[in-house]
C-alpha cells in the first residue's frame, strides 16, 4: 500500500456531551442557530461568588448510557467521556469484536478529573472529625481514570493515556493520539477530552483569580469572546469524543472518513502561572509551527476555530499571534469562538471545537461567534459576528491555548480520496 495512505490518520466517529446538545447533531444545530447553552448554575450554591452562571448539562442520565452498577463508581466527568465514546463508536460503525484488542488504545484530556468528588469527600472528612473517605473517591477522582474506564468498559488492553494540559488537553490528547497511530502504536484511537468542574472550589478559585466573567443579568449574552465588553470566560462542562483511525485502516474496513487530522503541534509559554503572553509569543510559535508540519502555506487555512475565551488578555494575544502568523491574510481568513455559544470546558473544550471544525468541513459553513456587538480596536481581525457564513473550507485550525502557557493547535483538513 501508498506509503502516504499508511501515514495518514483520519476521524470516522464523533460523539459529544455539551450544554449545547447530548449529540453531535444537536451540538452542531445550536452551533449554527448561534443558540447559547449558557445558564443559571444548579449545582453549586453560588451565593458570594462573583459568578453564577455556566454551561451546565441538566438533562443528562447517565443511565441512558451506562449500568447502574457502574455509575457510582465513576466520577461526572468519567460517565460524560463514555457516553460520548458510545456515540462516536456508533457513528463510526466499528466492530470492536473484530478488532485486535490491543490495536485500539484511548487518549483523553481532562483539566481537573474528580476535583467535585475531591471537594465532597473533604467537606464529609472535615464535618465528621473523622475519617469517612469512601473508598472509590481515589479511582473517582484521579484524572486518568476516564481513559481507564472507557478502556475497561471496551475492554480494550492497548495504548492509554492521559494529558493534563488544562485548556489545552482536548486538542493535545487529539494531536497525540493521531501521533500514537503514526508511530505504529494503534490502528484505532479514542481521543478527546471531558470535564466536569462544578464545585465551589474551583467556582472560588476561578473568581478570585479574576478569570470568570462577573456578567450574570443576562447568561445567554455573557460569554462574548472579542468584544470591547469581555470581562472573563464562562465556566463549562461535558465530553467530546473523536475517533481515529489510520487511513489503511479506515479503507480495509471500507469506512468512509470524515476528515483528515494533517498535523499538531504544542508549544509552551514559559511565562506566567495563568495569564497569556501579552505579544501571544508561545501561540505564535504554535501556530507556526502546526503550519510547518502540514506542508500548508498559511493561505491555505481557510478558517480558525479560536481559543477565544472571552477573557480581556487572551482574546487579545490570540489576536496578536493570528496576525503574526498570516500577516495580511489575517484579514481574509473566517474565525470565530465555539465558546461564546457553550462556555469554556478547559479539558474537553479542544476536543468540541475539533467536532466544530470537522461538522464546518462537512457543511462548507462556520457558525458564529455569538455576543459580538461592540468592536475591540485590539481584537480587529473576522470573528464571524452573530451570523453563519458560508464559505468553501478544505482545511481548518483550531487553537487551544491552556493555563500554565500550554499551547496546542492543530490542522483538521477535508479528506481527499
Amino acid at each position: 500500500m501508498d506509503k502516504n495512505i499508511e501515514n495518514k490518520v483520519v476521524v470516522t466517529g464523533m460523539g459529544i456531551i455539551s450544554c449545547a446538545g447530548n449529540t453531535v447533531n444537536k451540538f452542531w444545530d445550536s452551533l449554527i442557530q448561534g443558540k447559547s447553552g449558557i445558564d443559571y448554575l444548579k449545582q453549586v450554591d453560588t451565593e458570594g461568588y462573583t459568578c453564577k452562571i455556566g454551561g451546565e448539562i441538566d438533562n443528562f442520565d447517565p443511565s441512558d448510557y451506562i449500568e447502574k452498577k457502574e455509575i457510582k463508581r465513576l466520577a461526572r466527568y468519567s460517565q460524560f467521556a463514555i457516553a460520548a465514546t458510545f456515540e462516536a463508536m456508533a457513528n463510526s460503525e466499528i466492530d470492536l469484536g473484530k478488532e485486535e484488542s490491543g490495536e485500539v488504545g484511548v487518549l483523553l484530556g481532562s483539566g481537573s478529573g474528580g476535583l467535585p468528588e475531591t471537594e465532597k469527600e473533604n467537606l464529609q472528612m472535615f464535618e465528621n472529625n473523622r475519617n469517612t473517605v469512601s473508598p472509590l473517591y481515589v479511582p473517582k477522582m484521579l484524572p486518568n481514570m476516564a481513559s481507564s474506564n472507557i478502556s475497561r468498559l471496551l475492554n480494550l488492553t492497548g495504548y492509554s493515556n492521559t494529558v493534563a494540559t488544562a485548556c489545552a488537553a482536548g486538542t493535545q490528547a487529539i494531536g497525540e493520539a493521531a501521533e500514537v497511530i503514526k508511530r505504529g502504536d494503534a490502528d484505532v484511537m479514542i481521543a478527546g477530552g471531558s470535564e466536569a468542574p462544578f464545585c465551589e472550589t474551583s467556582l472560588g478559585g476561578f473568581c478570585n483569580m479574576h478569570a470568570l466573567t462577573s456578567q450574570n443579568d443576562n447568561p445567554k449574552t455573557a460569554s462574548k469572546p472579542f468584544d470591547k465588553n469581555r470581562d472573563g470566560f464562562v465556566p463549562s462542562e461535558g465530553s467530546a469524543i473523536i475517533i481515529l483511525e489510520s487511513l489503511k485502516h479506515a479503507i480495509e474496513r471500507g469506512k468512509e472518513p470524515l476528515a483528515e487530522i494533517t498535523s499538531y503541534a504544542c508549544t509552551s509559554d514559559a511565562f506566567h502561572l495563568v495569564q497569556p503572553e501579552p505579544e501571544g509569543k508561545g501561540a505564535t510559535k504554535a501556530m507556526e509551527k502546526v503550519l510547518k508540519k502540514s506542508n500548508l502555506d498559511s493561505s491555505s487555512i481557510d478558517y480558525i476555530n479560536s481559543h477565544g475565551t472571552s477573557t480581556p488578555a487572551g482574546d487579545k494575544a490570540e489576536t496578536l499571534a493570528i496576525k503574526k502568523v498570516f500577516g495580511d491574510y489575517s484579514k481574509k481568513i473566517k474565525i470565530n469562538s465555539t465558546k461564546s455559544i457553550i462556555g469554556h470546558a478547559s479539558g474537553a473544550a479542544g476536543a468540541m471545537e475539533a467536532i466544530a471544525c470537522v461538522k464546518s468541513i462537512e457543511n462548507q459553513i462556520v457558525h458564529p461567534t455569538i455576543n459580538l456587538i461592540d468592536k475591540d480596536e485590539d481584537c480587529d481581525l473576522d470573528y464571524t459576528p452573530q451570523k453563519s457564513k458560508k464559505i468553501k473550507i478544505e482545511h481548518t485550525l483550531s487553537n487551544s491555548f491552556g493555563f500554565g502557557g500550554q499551547n496546542s493547535c492543530i490542522i483538521i483538513s477535508k479528506f481527499e480520496k
